[in-house]
């Protein structure tokens, strides 16, 4: 089976883009199974359950989140139904949500999602190694086919979560830092692995906040609230084969268009 797995959409033009490109690559690659991160899709920062439901209808079956997952509030009980609508599992008991969903696709196979969030550089929640693989093990009950969103800020996290957990999902791929990285691999234990799979959103920014208004703080260290860029769009995914049988994975192909 062939998944597709799209890197954080961000904004008004991520949305766009999304809209524009997935039906040509649904096409294209005859996708069984499609995952987004929406973390940002909500005009650069968070996400709403209009947003969501738009995400959905292009024909995305899972998303994905992070530690921008509560920036609108207004969500949040959306969030704490929506079992497709997944934030990181490794945040502390009671916390509202899921951290992973089993999902049953049209050809009868089971598919398991797994999100979780990295701790270096970043918020001090739950070990995402120890709480990850609690929950892989649980999904595993159900079945071998499972995809991992880890969110996180060093690569070196990443990496070595990628090594703790092959062999036990289909597929791990990182988010957060929105700049597609080129080490895209299948480990030896047939998991397929890619540090970050980048940006859905626009293209001529600063990780989708507009350029100038970073450069400003860089320049003078004064907060401002940040603006997400307009114009056209950098869409950035992964194309992940994996054997439906074994949960193995076979191949991985980053992908990063423009739109439009």
């Amino acid at each position: 089976m062939k998944v597709l797995f799209i890197g954080d959409i961000v904004g008004t033009s991520g949305r766009a883009a999304l809209k524009g490109l997935l039906p040509v690559l649904l096409d294209r690659y005859k996708l069984d199974f499609v995952i987004a991160n929406g973390e940002n899709a909500a005009g650069g920062f968070g996400i709403t359950e209009r947003v969501a439901d738009e995400i959905f209808g292009y024909g995305v079956h899972v998303i994905t989140s992070g530690n921008h997952i509560w920036d609108k509030k207004e969500s949040l009980s959306y969030i704490a139904k929506e079992n497709r609508l997944l934030r990181p599992a490794n945040y502390p008991p009671g916390v509202p949500g899921y951290g992973s969903v089993l999902i049953t696709l049209p050809s009868g196979v089971k598919a398991g999602v797994l999100n979780i969030s990295g701790r270096v550089f970043m918020a001090s929640i739950d070990c995402p190694f120890r709480v990850g693989m609690s929950e892989i093990e649980r999904l595993r009950e159900e079945t071998s086919l499972i995809i991992v969103d880890f969110h996180a800020e060093a690569t070196s996290e990443k990496i070595a979560f990628g090594y703790f957990a092959d062999g036990k999902v289909s597929a791990i791929v990182g988010t957060h830092t929105h700049v597609q990285t080129a080490d895209e691999k299948i480990l030896s234990g047939g998991t397929a692995y890619i540090t970050d799979v980048g940006m859905t959103g626009p293209a001529v920014s600063v990780l989708g906040i507009e350029k100038e208004e970073i450069i400003e703080r860089f320049l003078y260290q004064i907060p401002r609230k940040f603006e997400t860029a307009k114009g056209p769009a950098v869409f950035s995914a992964a194309v992940i084969e994996i054997d439906a049988k074994t949960g193995k994975a076979t191949a991985i192909q980053r992908l990063q268009l423009t739109y439009p």
